[in-house]
């Protein structure tokens, strides 16, 4: 068993390492697994692997529901059919305590669900709602921790490419992925809605002293034409999967030509809109894609060097439990989510922790929704979560980082309740796709 460990510790070691130097994840994984799998077995061997597994995930039919996932995105943003969710939510909520608060957690939400970027939607709510927010005399921490924490739920909220990347990497039905994150996405809105609307009545400075209550004179037609197309384009999505009529890639498909059809009823479609479209989703997934090949080969490495059936033996011999797993993990993905991005972190850790999930028999689509959650959990933790530079550097400076920290404090244990609720009820996750089934 210790030989499985040694060149496994090693390679992790200096994969570390180079991530610390700035090093691209994605270069940094196959350099670490190529002469992973050359010292293990032949130089040959691991050129062989460079060559056959991005041919081998190039024709994997559930990967290419990637670009069509992120084409939707990018139509729906640039088209315009994201820009009026913040204006459209505050008029919804307008009666709630700390209304523009939670108008930001519901439109972040929404916006996430269709960008599928937790960094895309924390900076583009950063500029609409925050600047409101302080405005109206908003507590700094309240505002900036309710857009950070708000934006992580596109992983969560189907359709999630993360959730398409661990259902190739754990060979499970990604369909069944989107149907399980329905509800514990929606739990979580409700529990920062929650925790939101506690906080305002408790201490009604946070909301500005009173001054929350706006009358909006918007027209319910209005609200509805900018809140109505990124739940459609969801239900065309969600919709097609689940009564049998598409895969998740046709369901990407339907979702990406949705998109133009609805921006085209509204008038918001250009040739150049299309055009910029494509584009962003080309590089964005050309980005993605070397990750997943970095990943693929690093789990290969892990293969070669016996590390898996190690893990999965010391495991089996363990007395950790299904529960033990889930501590352990839950501390290795919060502290990790601090420093590295949460598609490399999934893939980076996928190999080691698949095998011990296989045997503490857990069930894959309850442990990917918690890994989910614990991805966007790190998002937020001080002191490097991604999401809190992303405030503070499009705010300029104007939030300190302290206010910032202090603010993502109360999502941070708002997401850790979720969590426990999670583990402990795990029918919550399992209902819809039991349906499905």
């Amino acid at each position: 068993m210790l030989e499985a460990f040694l060149p496994t510790v090693g390679g992790f070691a200096i994969l570390l390492f180079l991530l610390a130097l700035r090093m691209p994840i994605g270069l940094s994984l196959i350099a670490v697994a190529f002469f992973g799998i050359a010292l293990e077995t032949n130089l040959r061997a691991a050129m062989g692997s460079v060559a056959r597994l991005p041919y081998e995930l190039a024709t994997n039919w559930s990967f290419s529901a990637v670009p069509m996932f992120l084409l939707m995105g990018f139509i729906a943003s640039e088209s315009g059919l994201t820009r009026g969710l913040f204006s459209a939510t505050r008029v919804l909520l307008a009666r709630l305590p700390g209304n523009l608060a939670c108008a930001s957690v519901l439109a972040s939400a929404l916006f996430a669900a269709a960008s599928g970027s937790s960094v895309a939607t924390a900076s583009a709510m950063a500029r609409i709602a925050i600047p409101e927010m302080l405005r109206r005399g908003y507590d700094q921490g309240l505002a900036s921790g309710a857009v950070a924490a708000a934006g992580t739920l596109g992983s969560l909220i189907p359709p999630s490419i993360l959730m398409v990347l661990y259902g190739v990497y754990a060979d499970v039905s990604i369909g069944a992925l989107f149907l399980a994150g329905i509800l514990p996405g929606i739990l979580s809105v409700v529990i920062y809605l929650g925790m939101i609307i506690i906080r305002c009545i408790r201490n009604p400075s946070l909301a500005g002293e009173g001054t929350d209550f706006v009358e909006e004179r918007l027209p319910l037609w209005m609200v509805l034409r900018d809140i109505t197309p990124l739940p459609l384009l969801a239900a065309i999505v969600m919709g097609s999967i689940s009564f049998g009529f598409a895969t998740p890639t046709e369901a990407g498909a339907l979702g990406a030509l949705g998109a133009i059809l609805i921006s085209l009823l509204m008038g918001t479609f250009r040739l150049p809109v299309f055009m910029t479209a494509l584009r962003q989703t080309a590089i964005t997934f050309t980005s993605i894609f070397i990750i997943v090949i970095g990943g693929a080969l690093l789990t290969r490495f892990v293969a070669v060097a016996g590390l898996n059936t190690a893990l999965t033996q010391l495991f089996a011999d363990s007395l950790l439990g299904p529960i033990g797993l889930i501590i352990l993990v839950s501390i290795l993905y919060i502290i990790l989510g601090m420093f590295i991005d949460s598609i490399g972190l999934l893939l980076l850790t996928a190999p080691l922790i698949l095998p011990m999930a296989n045997a503490a028999g857990v069930d894959l689509i309850w442990f990917g929704i918690i890994l989910i959650k614990l991805l966007e959990i790190g998002l937020i933790t001080p002191p490097v979560g991604l999401n809190i530079f992303v405030i503070q550097s499009t705010m300029k400076g104007a939030i300190p980082m302290p206010a910032i920290f202090r603010g993502v404090t109360w999502f941070i244990t708002m997401d850790l309740v979720t969590l426990v609720i999670l583990v402990a009820f795990p029918a919550i996750t399992l209902w819809l796709p039991s349906l499905l089934n």
